[in-house]
C-alpha cells in the first residue's frame, strides 16, 4: 500500500473507569495543530464499555471525528484485547499518523501494536511537528536528557509517538464544535487471551496528581531531609492548590515517592507557579518543569543553572526564606 493512501492523525483516547485521563485532551490539542499543517481530520479513537457518552467531549476538546469501539472485552485495560481492537481499526482506517500517551497504559499499548503494524515508534516524546515534506518530526530527550533527538519514521505508516502527560496543552474546551461519532465493531481471538483480570486493587494517597496541580513546591538535594520538606508541605499547605513535589535526589534518597518526582526519570508539569527549593537545576529536572507558567527559584548558589530559567531568583538559605513567605503569605490570605 501507498503511504499516499494514509490520512488523518488519530488519537488513542486513554480512560479509566470511564474517565478520560487528560493525556488524551492534551493529544488531541497538539493534533490539532499538526492537522492545520497537513489539512487532515482529527480522529480520537475511543475504546471500553459503555463509554460512548464521553464522544462529545472529545469533539469539544479538538476531535473532528471520534471512533468508539464498545466492548466487553475493552471494559478494562489488558494489552491482548486492546491491540487486537485498535490494530483492526488502524488495519481498517489507516491513518498517516498514531499518537499515544506515554502512560503505564500508553507504554505498554504503544510497542506491541507498533510491532503488529511493522512500523516504527518513537517513544516519550516532548515535541511533535510536521516537516516541509509532511512527515511527522517526533523529538525526544536522548543520552540521559543531555541531546533532544529528532527521529523521523519515512518508510512505514502510521507513523507513531508516545507523548509524556503534561507536556501538550490541551485546546480551549468549544461546546459548539461538531463531529461525526463512529462505531467500530472489533472481532476478538478469545484463544490468545493469555492474561485476565482477577482483581482492582487501588491505592488512596491523598494527594493531588502532581500533573493537575495548579502551584508546585519543589525541593530537591538542598532541602536536605524529611523536616526540609516538613516546612515546604507547610508553605503549600497556605497555598491553594498547592501540591509539594521533588527533584529525583530525594526520591532517590527515599525522603519523597517517585510520584511526586518531576523531571525526565519522573513527570513532565506544567502548573501556573513552580517553586523550586534547593533545586540546581540538572537538564533532566528542567525538561520536567521549564514550561511552567511562572518558575520562582530558591538557592544558596547564585551560579545554579535553575536561576537560568527561573522568572524569578532568590539567592538565600530555603530554610531562612521558606518558613518568612509562609507566614508572610499565611497573613496576606487571611486579608
Amino acid at each position: 500500500m501507498e503511504k499516499s493512501d494514509y490520512k488523518n492523525i488519530h488519537v488513542f483516547v486513554e480512560q479509566r473507569d470511564g474517565v478520560i485521563q487528560s493525556v488524551a485532551l492534551e493529544l488531541l490539542g497538539k493534533a490539532h495543530e499538526l492537522s492545520a499543517d497537513l489539512h487532515e481530520k482529527v480522529v480520537a479513537v475511543l475504546a471500553g464499555y459503555q463509554i460512548k457518552d464521553q464522544a462529545q467531549m472529545l469533539i469539544e476538546y479538538g476531535a473532528d471525528e471520534v471512533i468508539c469501539m464498545d466492548a466487553p472485552e475493552l471494559k478494562d485495560y489488558l494489552t491482548e484485547q486492546y491491540t487486537q481492537a485498535i490494530y483492526q481499526l488502524v488495519m481498517e482506517y489507516k491513518p498517516s499518523i498514531m499518537l499515544i500517551g506515554a502512560s503505564t497504559i500508553g507504554r505498554d499499548l504503544a510497542p506491541r501494536l507498533a510491532c503488529r503494524l511493522n512500523t516504527g515508534l518513537t517513544a516519550d516524546c516532548t515535541k511533535l511537528e510536521i516537516t516541509e515534506d509532511m512527515q511527522l518530526a517526533s523529538t525526544r530527550p536522548a543520552f540521559g536528557g543531555n541531546l533532544m533527538a529528532t527521529i523521523l519514521n519515512t518508510e512505514h505508516r502510521p507513523q507513531m509517538s508516545t507523548v509524556r502527560p503534561g507536556v501538550m496543552q490541551k485546546m480551549a474546551r468549544d461546546t459548539n464544535r461538531k463531529g461525526e461519532v463512529i462505531d467500530f465493531k472489533p472481532t476478538f481471538d478469545e484463544s490468545k487471551f493469555k492474561v485476565r483480570l482477577v482483581k482492582n486493587v487501588k491505592e488512596d494517597k491523598g494527594t493531588v496528581d502532581i500533573t493537575e496541580a495548579k502551584i508546585l513546591i519543589s525541593g530537591g538535594r538542598g532541602v536536605g531531609c524529611k523536616a526540609g520538606f516538613d516546612k515546604l508541605q507547610a508553605l503549600a499547605d497556605v497555598l491553594p492548590g498547592a501540591e509539594v513535589s521533588s527533584s529525583r535526589a530525594m526520591v532517590d534518597a527515599g525522603v519523597i515517592d517517585h510520584a511526586r518526582q518531576v523531571g525526565q526519570t519522573g513527570k513532565t508539569v506544567r502548573p501556573n507557579l513552580y517553586m523550586a527549593c534547593g533545586i540546581s537545576g540538572a537538564i533532566q529536572h528542567l525538561a520536567g518543569m521549564e514550561e511552567s507558567d511562572l518558575i520562582i527559584a530558591i538557592n544558596k548558589d547564585k551560579f545554579a543553572p535553575i536561576f537560568g530559567v527561573a522568572d524569578l531568583g532568590i539567592v538565600c538559605d530555603l530554610n531562612k526564606v521558606v518558613p518568612l513567605l509562609t507566614t508572610r503569605l499565611a497573613k496576606e490570605i487571611e486579608k
